[in-house]
This record gives C-alpha cells, sequence and structure tokens, in this order.
C-alpha cells in the first residue's frame, strides 16, 4: 500500500461545522489511506486575524444557517441543535477555556483528543450545556472516558505558558496556511499543503487524494 498522505483538520468546538467536518474524516480515516491530525486551534483568533465575521453576524446567513444546521444534522447524522442564546453562548462566552483544554489533552494525551473534542461538542450544539466553566469541562472529560485525576491535572496545566503557547502556535499555523475559518484541512497532495475550507469539500477532497466518497456516513468495507 502507498504511503498515506497526511490530512490536517484545524477545528475549533466553538464551531458546528467544524464539528460536521470531524465527525467525518472521523469515519474515513480507517477508509481512505490517510495519516488524520486532529489539529486544534482558536476560531476567535483565525477570525480575528483575517477580519472575517460570523455568518450570523449577518441577519439573513443567521436566518440561513440555522435552518441549514437541520437539514446538516439529518444528512451527517451528527445531533446539531442551535444553543438557546446563540449569542452569547458563541460570541460572548466562546471557547477559549475549552481549547486550551483540548491543546493539554493534546500535548500529553492525543488518545482523547478525539473524544473530549466531541464531548465538548456535543455540551454546546446538542446538549445547550456550558463549556467554559471548569466543571463543564471536566464532565466533558468524564464523559469522553477520562479519569478525573487526569482530566484535573489537565485542566490545571491549561494555566501554563506551554499550553496557551501551543493553542496560538497552531493557529498561527492555521494562519500561514491561509485558514480564514474553520474547519480547515490541509491536505499534503504530492508533499504540498493544500487547503479546503468547509465541511462540504469532501467530495472534491476524496478526488484530489485518489479516494472513493462513500456519503457522509460510510459504510466499513467488507475485509
Amino acid at each position: 500500500m502507498s504511503q498515506k498522505k497526511v490530512l490536517e483538520l484545524f477545528f475549533d468546538v466553538i464551531s458546528p461545522y467544524s464539528w460536521l467536518g470531524f465527525e467525518v474524516l472521523c469515519r474515513y480515516k480507517n477508509i481512505w489511506n490517510v495519516d488524520l491530525r486532529l489539529r486544534p486551534g482558536l476560531l476567535g483568533g483565525i477570525m480575528h486575524a483575517t477580519g472575517n465575521r460570523p455568518p450570523a453576524m449577518v441577519p439573513t446567513k443567521g436566518a440561513y444557517m440555522a435552518k441549514d444546521m437541520q437539514r446538516l444534522s439529518e444528512y451527517y447524522q451528527v445531533p446539531i441543535r442551535q444553543p438557546s442564546d446563540f449569542f452569547h453562548v458563541i460570541l460572548k462566552k466562546g471557547s477559549l477555556a475549552a481549547m486550551r483544554f483540548v491543546t493539554a489533552v493534546n500535548l500529553s494525551h492525543p488518545e482523547f483528543v478525539e473524544p473530549v473534542s466531541r464531548e465538548l461538542w456535543v455540551r454546546i450544539w446538542s446538549e445547550d450545556k456550558d463549556i467554559t466553566e471548569p466543571e463543564s469541562i471536566l464532565e466533558a472529560a468524564k464523559k469522553a472516558g477520562m479519569s478525573v485525576e487526569l482530566a484535573t491535572k489537565l485542566l490545571q496545566a491549561t494555566d501554563q505558558p506551554e499550553v496557551k503557547n501551543a493553542l496560538k502556535e497552531t493557529t498561527d499555523e492555521a494562519l500561514k496556511h491561509g485558514v480564514f475559518g474553520m474547519p480547515s484541512i490541509v491536505a499534503y497532495i504530492n508533499g504540498e499543503p493544500q487547503l479546503y475550507f468547509g465541511s462540504d469539500r469532501f467530495e472534491l477532497l476524496a478526488h484530489q487524494l485518489g479516494e472513493k466518497w462513500l456519503g457522509p456516513v460510510p459504510s466499513k468495507p467488507r475485509l
């Protein structure tokens, strides 16, 4: 088998579209000949640096997004429900604490990045729950299968310069690739990084990778 192609997913749990992209790539990581690398970044930092604005800041886009999320949830089989107080949750509270925690997890226990990120998405984008308070983050970690001791240790580490700098470095790396929003996938094809933005570029990505797109919920190939 040929060498696996590297796919980097730059994501933030504040973004519902990132959740869709995340779940699709997690489903395909053992179907396509790829090496999936999850790269937790800060969407707020990306938006600020590029001058981009959240879609919901434009009223007609916000109204469209609410309807679009319902359709996408069914199509991708990801249980997305918009938070009851969207602007407060997304624009005021944000995701800095959560993404520092995911970064701390990535630095020392990367095997938990996938389940912890998923549980944070479930809280904010499915259960309408907080992801900013320490007890909220600990609850997500517990549901992800992490021990209370380890989760507490990693939560304490979020105040350390190593973790803060790592999150900033990943965000800066995304910007160098030309990222302006999330999810953003950087695929290394023929040794060259290629950027794909959004959760609706998988058919094109598959074509570029020389793989088959089997829809957002592929059945595992028979052995």
